[in-house]
């Protein structure tokens, strides 16, 4: 049987009275078809619509406790919808390839396809059979018991003001595929292990080799020393065991990002 739909906007009383599940059906049809937004479009539909699902959401969440959380986040995710800046860092992302890794050992990954020029008319069937761009930025997770200086003022990012998620960007790989194979959940999944081995093995990341300001089909240099010396900030709002509404900021003076996940593997 279907869940009720709720209407935006959202009523306070209406959606505490909606079990659940029916709050998370009707925040995946909010998002559904939304993710290939502009990005400063999907931030007002965040601030303007979904705020009252996310805040309720919020309150349901059954595992708040973040060493309890660390079992259900290993696997792969899809990500159905984002308002986090590193999703549209190039253009031409492929919505449904766009992924979060998480394994048992304390890493994870973000990763997307992008296919440059696929909206063009000319180019989108060369683009389709011929390049592919994949972008994978590499994490360490890890949960701490007391607040440091990094968080401290961020207390709205933790789940409890004694725990808090320590997230360290390790490494950004960028791959340029030729072939019309299909970034799948397995293939992305090799590819994280892949890397992971050889960066533990070495012992450091190799940093990615400087790139022409103008190439717009990969990350540049100073594109990458930004991302990479982050601090970002994590809180599941909500997670279960497919689900998760994920609040994340890179570094303190950026806005707040939402994540909605839902589980493949």
């Amino acid at each position: 049987m279907d869940s009720p739909v709720l209407n935006a906007p959202f009523d306070a009383v209406a959606l505490a009275a909606a079990d659940t599940a029916t709050l998370k059906s009707n925040l995946l049809k909010q998002v559904e078809h939304r993710d290939g937004d502009a990005m400063a479009k999907k931030v007002r539909f965040a601030k303007e619509t979904l705020m009252p699902l996310f805040a309720e959401l919020t309150k349901r969440n059954p595992i708040p406790d973040l060493h309890q959380q660390i079992p259900l986040l290993k696997g792969v995710w899809l990500t159905v919808w984002s308002t986090i800046p590193f999703q549209d860092i190039l253009p031409g992302r492929v919505l449904h390839e766009s992924y979060q890794i998480f394994n048992d050992s304390g890493y994870y990954a973000n990763l997307a396809r992008y296919k440059p020029g696929r909206k063009a008319p000319l180019l989108k069937w060369i683009s389709r059979w011929l390049l592919s761009y994949d972008l994978m930025i590499t994490q360490s997770y890890a949960v701490q018991e007391q607040p440091d200086a990094d968080v401290e003022g961020n207390l709205d990012l933790r789940t409890t003001q004694d725990q808090f998620w320590d997230i360290r960007n390790l490494y950004i790989r960028q791959s340029l595929r030729i072939g019309s194979l299909s970034f799948s959940p397995d293939m992305a999944q090799r590819w994280f292990d892949q890397t992971l081995t050889a960066y533990l093995q070495n012992g450091q990341s190799q940093q990615i080799p400087s790139t022409n300001p103008k190439d717009k089909t990969r990350i540049n240099a100073k594109q990458y020393q930004q991302i990479s010396k982050a601090r970002p900030l994590l809180d599941n709002l909500y997670i279960d065991q497919d689900f998760r509404l994920v609040k994340t900021q890179r570094e303190k003076s950026q806005r707040p990002s939402y994540t909605v996940a839902v589980r493949l593997t």
